[in-house]
């Protein structure tokens, strides 16, 4: 394997105390929270304790100034044991980040400090019931009314959707306008009309509080909105490298723990009087799969190094959460064929690998809408 110089020693001391806390206060949580649906909102406030909630907001909000590695780190690490419920890559890496570029002074102060705390928890609403990865196509509108807008619509499949404190919604301001026709808001979820849906069963990631959201006639004050009115659209397609980013970043580590689980299998389970890594067929498969893992891993630290000199545009991020996450699905399916039978068994890691990979194919913008973007190049 290559070395990667991505990181430094301080990198590898903070690699150690997240890998602990993920062992220690994550993973054996996890059965007990897919049975309820969400992970308890206490381990959102010792995250935020031990400095792993927002780490790259500055310090005068409650951050730590890291910078995206110490958060790469945060995301490799809660792949590497399996977790899927813990959403705080979103809250600390997507949300976050929104109020610190496009939110007004007293935003931040009122919001980032309880976010890195873990005293709040962020969600961000864009996607509808007939509205996803076409956001030109949303329905929720926001009207306004002296010094309030007026919020009515319904958004869903929106992850911390249950526990969020503050949501940033995508709303039309002008539907004329078409995508400079949408704007951004910092909804508190105390405010009035606003409510939750109940939390939505999905194939994977069980322990992720995804849920829906509904909006009636919610007044929010006129200094909630985010940067200007009509350049929603336009803040958006400038996170999405970064969130696409994170996305593939999960996705390599994801790979990279299957194919571990299974190397460990293989050696460990015997069939016909010997390992079934004595098979050449296991062993040329997983010798694939870890050329092939070897490959993204490279790539993807590239498009990191890319994004920390801001030289990273939207086909390469686009070209690495598409590759990256139909590798992993390629790599859990093939590592659960090598589990056998077991493989099929939920208390495996394979299995609960198997069900939450396939979504990545499908949020952050589908592969189909990634291979688009890349394909405006041709």
């Amino acid at each position: 394997m290559f070395e990667r110089t991505l990181f430094q020693e301080e990198h590898a001391l903070f690699r150690d105390a997240v890998r602990r806390f993920m062992e220690t206060e994550v993973q054996p949580h996890r059965e007990r929270w897919e049975e309820q649906g969400y992970v308890d909102r206490e381990v959102w406030k010792k995250a935020g304790a031990a400095g792993f909630l927002c780490p790259s907001m500055p310090e005068q909000y409650g951050g730590a100034g890291a910078g995206k590695l110490y958060s790469m780190v945060l995301i490799e690490e809660q792949n590497r044991i399996g977790d899927s419920g813990f959403g705080f890559g979103l809250h600390s890496e997507i949300v976050a980040p929104y109020l610190l570029h496009y939110g007004s002074e007293h935003i931040k102060q009122a919001y980032l400090p309880k976010m890195a705390s873990g005293e709040m928890i962020g969600a961000i609403a864009m996607t509808e019931p007939a509205a996803g990865s076409d956001l030109q196509g949303i329905k929720t509108t926001a009207v306004k009314e002296g010094d309030h807008w007026v919020l009515n619509g319904s958004k869903t499949f929106i992850t911390n959707g249950w526990h969020a404190d503050l949501v940033i919604v995508v709303a039309k301001t002008d539907a004329a306008k078409g995508y400079k026709g949408i704007s951004l808001f910092v909804v508190d979820t105390s405010m009035s009309g606003f409510s939750k849906g109940k939390r939505l069963k999905k194939i994977g990631m069980k322990s992720q509080d995804t849920a829906e959201l509904f909006f009636d006639n919610v007044r929010v004050p006129a200094a909630n909105l985010l940067g200007d009115e009509g350049s929603g659209f336009v803040y958006l397609m400038q996170e999405l490298p970064w969130e696409r980013m994170q996305i593939a970043v999960g996705a390599v580590a994801g790979a990279e723990a299957a194919l571990a689980w299974t190397v460990a299998y293989a050696h460990e389970r015997k069939a016909f009087g010997k390992e079934v890594m004595d098979f050449q067929h296991t062993r040329f498969t997983l010798a694939e799969l870890k050329t092939e893992i070897q490959i993204a891993r490279v790539f993807v630290d590239r498009c990191m190094e890319l994004l920390l000199a801001d030289k990273l545009d939207a086909v390469d991020a686009s070209m690495a959460k598409y590759w990256t996450t139909d590798l992993q699905c390629k790599v859990v399916d093939a590592c659960l064929q090598l589990h056998g039978g077991y493989g099929y068994m939920w208390e495996y890691p394979i299995a609960r690998a198997y069900a939450d990979a396939r979504v990545q194919r499908i949020y952050g913008g589908t592969n189909e809408i990634m291979k688009e973007i890349i394909s405006r190049t041709l």
